[in-house]
């Protein structure tokens, strides 16, 4: 009979070497996030990969792999990982999420034809998203757009994302006119929008995604004292994140203020943000670099800057714009 001591020692090691392939699955996942947020996302994908050969049932693994898939605009594996990670885990509010994301871009990429196929399929996965978790606002937050914006031929309808805006200010003040807002903004109805996103600042954000999310229509709106507002709700919520560094300096430019602060800023903001497209990219800071230097009545290096922003983003018509106008090219 094997001693107690030596019994002891034997179910302890089994233990471990059971422990220990979910420990390594854990460090390839959080590595495989560390990539993502850089914007590395071959990378993650490549980490993710080779983790989900060794447990074919990890729904994270499946989830981030989705993630980064979209990124890569690779569709058919953004939606084929989806649906791995909601059928590891059919409860999980995120999987179901994320899904639908997926099953939405493929609709952006699709024919006519199919698109509908895959309009409510996007429809069917963030209404379950939000089924299963009513405080998953991000989920709520794609289902109030899609209902916004799709045709009832599609599971769209404003009236239902009425619905679900009334019961979203009930319960959480901020989220509901954020997505009473993204509404407003679709049907172009910008005053309307402009003040449903200023009453969701006053409700004080607690996801700085969402303070962000803010701060990208006020952009577009040229709104420099709300820009203010999101760069200090921003940084009160995550103090390292650079985003409200960049929104600041965009508040500044508007104003014509400052503009050598906005300048440091922006310089400081490209040196830090990730490429990761959660974040104003690259070509964004450098066209409003461009418009610092104009401000200023640097006309080269305001030219060097959005030839530089075009570069980065042939589609910049922003930059494009501005460049006609200093008669550049």
């Amino acid at each position: 009979m094997l001693g107690f001591k030596r019994l002891h020692a034997m179910v302890l090691m089994a233990a471990l070497c059971a422990a220990a392939p979910l420990r390594a699955q854990e460090a390839s996942l959080e590595t495989a996030k560390a990539a993502f947020e850089k914007g590395d996302y071959a990378k993650a994908v490549e980490i993710l990969q080779s983790a989900a050969t060794k447990s074919s049932n990890n729904g994270e693994v499946y989830l981030w792999l989705t993630k980064s898939y979209l990124e890569l605009k690779q569709y058919d594996a953004a939606v084929s990982s989806g649906e791995k990670a909601v059928a590891a885990d059919p409860k999980n509010s995120v999987y179901h999420q994320w899904l639908g994301e997926a099953y939405g871009a493929k609709a952006d990429h699709s024919s006519m034809l199919s698109a509908y196929g895959w309009a409510r399929k996007t429809q069917k996965e963030f209404d379950t998203a939000v089924q299963l978790d009513a405080h998953n606002y991000d989920a709520v937050q794609d289902l109030i757009e899609y209902d916004c914006t799709a045709p009832g031929m599609v599971g769209g309808g404003e009236d239902k994302a009425q619905v679900l805006i009334t019961k979203l200010v009930q319960s959480n003040a901020a989220e509901g006119h954020y997505g009473a807002g993204i509404c407003k903004a679709q049907k172009k109805d910008y005053a309307a929008a402009d003040a449903e996103f200023a009453k969701a600042l006053e409700n004080k954000p607690q996801s700085a995604k969402r303070v962000y999310d803010i701060g990208d229509y006020f952009l577009q709106r040229n709104h420099a004292d709300s820009l203010l507002t999101v760069a200090t709700q921003g940084e009160a919520l995550t103090p390292k994140d650079p985003r409200g560094k960049f929104y600041r300096a965009c508040a500044q430019i508007i104003q014509g203020e400052k503009l050598g602060d906005a300048e440091k800023l922006l310089r400081d903001y490209l040196q830090t943000a990730p490429a990761n497209s959660e974040y104003p990219s690259a070509s964004q800071a450098h066209y409003w670099l461009g418009r610092t230097y104009e401000a200023q009545k640097n006309a080269a290096a305001a030219r060097n800057e959005y030839q530089t922003a075009i570069k980065l983003n042939p589609k910049s018509r922003l930059a494009q714009e501005a460049l006609k106008r200093l008669g550049g090219s």
